[in-house]
Formats: C-alpha cells, structure tokens, sequence
C-alpha cells in the first residue's frame, strides 16, 4: 500500500463552538498523543480520515500525520461519528513506534459458503473482531476464517484461528466463539397454536362444570330441607 500523508494544523482553540466552526469548514477537531508526547490538539480534512476508514485496512492503517514541519507515524486510535447522520465527529491519532508492538483490533472475515448454510442453517456471527498485538508492521488487514465444511451445530474459536503465531500474539480468549451455524427457526403452525390454547381452557370447563355441580347439590339441599321442615309443621 502507498505511503499516506495527511495534512494536519494545530488547533489554537477548543470547546462546542470552534469544533462546530471547524466541522462547518469540511474538518474535524482531533487530537495527537502516544510514545511521551505531550496530547496536540489538531484539525483535519474530514475527507482524509473518511478515505482512511473505509480502506482495506481501516482504522489499523498506517500513516504519516504532517503538522507543521514535523512528520509523524500513527494511527486512528477511536473515532467519533454522529449518531443520526453517521458523520465523523472527532478522531483520537495515537503515535507509531515501528519497532515496538502494540495491540491492534482486527477484524474476521468469513470465506466461502458453509455447507449447514445450503442445508437450511444460519450464519451467526458472534465476534466480529479479534484482539491481537504485533508489530505494526505484521498486522493482518483481516483473519480469514474458511466456512465452507462446517455443518449444522458446528462452530469456529479462536484458539482454531491460522495465525502466525511467531509474529503475532492472540490477547482474544482462546475459548471464544467466533461463529455457529444455527438450525433455522421454525415458527409454529398457527393451527397448533390453536389446539394448544383450548388445552389451556379446558381445566377452565372442568372447573366450571365443578361449581355447577355444586351449585345443583346445595339446591337439592335446600329443598330437602324446607320439605323436612314442612313434615314437622
């Protein structure tokens, strides 16, 4: 991948108001730390850190970030989008030291079709991400996982992902599922549905039919008594 640059001024003013002013201009407040350099707060072309994001290798990118006559590796740290429009907001650019490892955030990226898939299963992603930690420059632009044998009620952890592991470090846990292949779901016939609440009002009728017995017993009750009473009379 070519070398990127971004071109960077530092902000002489913070707060609400000068980061509206700034995003108005097409730019996004940001700030610079990392490796014992004191925090710099920045703008940027809103654009630039846009391009970067939407890259194959997103916010793991690596890149150069000009402010003035100083050049400087990082990378996009976190980010800040709006939560209605999905624009950026604020971007957080963290120091690269190329020689030193760092953890990195990367994501998985299923290939080809499972065969529990064709069968009637479902794909269901669990873990979307995997946290390793490397050299900058060893970071994968994804973790491919190969779908394609697995079966219905089968499943992939981490501790199956193919990782150089010389190079890289696996920080995931290794007993995480990252994915399964479901049975489908099966909704249940409405006419079962049916049976199944005239089931549930039949103790109901009993009941009922219990308390109209009762009922016609007290009555007869009742008249044996008032004829009882009658015969002393």
């Amino acid at each position: 991948m070519a070398e990127i640059t971004v071109q960077a001024e530092e902000r002489q003013e913070v707060g609400k108001g000068p980061n509206r002013r700034l995003r108005t201009q097409g730019k996004i407040p940001a700030v610079l730390y990392g490796h014992g350099l004191e925090t710099l707060s920045v703008s940027v072309d809103t654009g630039d850190v846009d391009e970067i994001l939407c890259s194959e290798t997103g916010h793991n990118t690596i890149f150069k970030l000009q402010v003035g006559s100083n050049s400087t590796d990082v990378l996009i740290r976190d980010y800040q989008l709006d939560p209605v429009k999905g624009t950026l907001l604020h971007a957080d650019f963290q120091v690269v030291a190329l020689d030193k490892k760092m953890t990195f955030s990367v994501p998985v990226q299923t290939m080809g079709t499972a065969s529990g898939v064709t069968a009637g299963g479902v794909l269901d992603i669990v873990l979307r991400e995997i946290e390793l930690e490397c050299l900058p420059s060893n970071v994968p632009d994804h973790i491919p996982v190969d779908i394609t044998e697995l079966e219905i009620g089968d499943s992939v952890r981490v501790e199956a992902l193919q990782l150089d592991l010389s190079k890289i470090s696996v920080l995931s846990d290794p007993n995480l599922v990252i994915l399964s292949i479901v049975p489908p779901h099966v909704e249940e016939e409405p006419e079962a549905i049916a049976e199944e609440e005239e089931e549930l009002e039949e103790p109901e009728l009993i009941k009922k039919g219990k308390a109209e017995e009762e009922e016609e017993t007290e009555e007869k009750g009742k008249g044996k008594a008032q004829a009882a009473k009658q015969d002393k009379e």
